[in-house]
């Protein structure tokens, strides 16, 4: 199972880049992987590689020099590919060749917006699911027709590949692959430490609704923080449209057009995400962590996280709890 790493072994992370690179895109990998950070406990090694080392244009106008070769990407855990520009040309074979050779050997291949096209070429996507940036997707449904293009959302996880839309998806993604290989807090913190969301959900749409003309919608960040500091309580949609001041249509399409998720997912995704952070730093049992993040009871719990995580509370802890938090109670 992809994303279960030991805290005391580093999880390597190559950034393959291919000129004229897109240094934003790079950027989204190395802040995340590769910034070692005050406090937080050290958990990845990140490199960048090219196909022949030596100066890589980018796409700001300067060259950055790049000393590893492919051979690094033998020595991966994951392998990113940040985006690529020549994707209307042929992609080098020995390029093509080496994402294969470490798929093959079981290394998680993640591309970041339009990377997502050269996995396409080293045939990583047949007959599976991917997204690309928006303006892309349909040339990338085009070009490779067995790929189930999701041209909506902002990333998609097949565990031992991930695909993510452009610019910031690529931030998500990858603080959503930290989560899974490190746990939520661990990944909040990253997230803290980047001024950013701690975690958008990979089918959230890559852009929000356009807003009618006219006075522009207020934001719905007073109603988030309020419900956010009310997980424990058995908070709906209806009570979170009441202290918005709107009906619960109207707040419906709030919802769809600023974070492009409904008010029921969004509360849900909260409660889970606080479920986490509780599995992780306490040894509290199941019933009283349902019961503290709204969720009412041990079943309920074990039901919803099952469906959002994919696994139970009781393996979750088990995976990235505290040393002495072993067991589900």
């Amino acid at each position: 199972m992809y994303g279960y790493f030991s805290a005391m072994t580093l999880h390597r992370v190559v950034a393959l880049v291919l000129a004229p690179q897109s240094t934003f895109e790079l950027a989204c990998a190395q802040e995340v992987f590769g910034v070692r950070r005050p406090g937080l406990p050290v958990r990845y090694a990140f490199e960048v590689c090219v196909e022949q080392p030596g100066a890589v244009a980018t796409l700001g106008g300067y060259d950055m020099v790049v000393d590893r070769g492919l051979s690094a990407l033998d020595e991966a855990d994951t392998v990113v590919v940040p985006g690529w520009q020549g994707r209307e040309g042929a992609a080098p074979p020995v390029v093509l060749e080496a994402l294969r050779r470490v798929h093959r050997r079981g290394a998680r291949v993640v591309a970041i917006c339009s990377g997502a096209f050269l996995l396409g070429e080293a045939g990583l996507l047949g007959r599976r699911r991917a997204t690309t940036h928006w303006r892309m997707a349909a040339e990338l449904a085009a070009r490779f027709p067995d790929v189930e293009v999701a041209p909506d959302t902002l990333y998609v996880d097949l565990g031992d590949v991930a695909t993510s839309a452009g610019t910031a998806a690529g931030i998500d993604l990858c603080l959503h692959l930290v989560r899974g290989d490190q746990g939520a807090a661990y990944a909040a913190q990253v997230a803290r430490h980047m001024v950013m969301p701690p975690h958008r959900e990979g089918g959230q749409l890559q852009y929000a609704t356009p807003a009618p003309a006219g006075r522009p919608p207020e934001s719905l960040a007073p109603v988030l923080d309020w419900a956010a500091g009310r997980l424990h309580e058995p908070l709906t949609v209806d009570d979170l449209a009441a202290r918005a001041g709107l009906s619960p249509r109207t707040l419906a399409r709030r919802f769809a057009e600023q974070l492009g998720v409904s008010p029921g997912r969004w509360l849900l995704n909260q409660r889970i995400a606080a479920a986490q952070a509780l599995l992780e730093e306490t040894d509290l049992p199941v019933e009283t962590i349902a019961c503290r993040v709204g969720l009412s009871s041990a079943t309920n719990l074990r039901r919803r996280f099952q469906a959002v995580v994919r696994t139970t509370p009781g393996a979750y802890r088990r995976s990235f709890g505290r040393p002495a938090v072993l067991t589900e109670r």
